[in-house]
């Protein structure tokens, strides 16, 4: 493994405890200020600029409190010079989530690059399977 692909484990990680220590600060430490992230819920034309993306995570967050997991199951990491993705596949869920469906996976892709130096998330994307109706 890479000191790069070292240091991007290392802010994957320390972002993925903050989100589920339910700590604004530490979530958005590495992002860019231009951060673009599509999420789960609305808008559907996704979050732009940091000050949006910290906008939207005291609703999660309170939704975690009531017991939700939010743990990294596997993460890839794939750097080029100054650029680089990961992508992961988290436990984020509550009990009852997993008792219906033990298998259930939050998807995330980063894409990142270096700015100033350091490692920054610029593009973010959460997703969680759709099941195709029975029938």
């Amino acid at each position: 493994m890479s000191d790069d692909e070292k240091q991007i484990r290392i802010l994957i990680e320390r972002w993925a405890a903050a989100v589920h220590e339910g700590d604004t600060a530490g979530t958005i430490a590495a992002h860019a200020d231009d951060i673009v992230m599509f999420d789960v819920p609305p808008p559907h034309e996704g979050i732009r600029g940091i000050d949006a993306y910290r906008e939207v995570w005291p609703a999660f967050f309170d939704w975690q409190a009531q017991g939700a997991s939010f743990e990294i199951v596997s993460l890839d990491i794939e750097v080029g010079g100054d650029i680089a993705f990961a992508y992961a596949l988290l436990l984020c869920g509550t009990a009852e989530d997993f008792a219906r469906d033990p298998d259930r996976r939050l998807r995330l892709t980063f894409g990142l690059r270096r700015s100033q130096g350091r490692w920054v998330i610029a593009h973010e994307h959460h997703s969680f399977p759709i099941e195709p109706p029975q029938g």
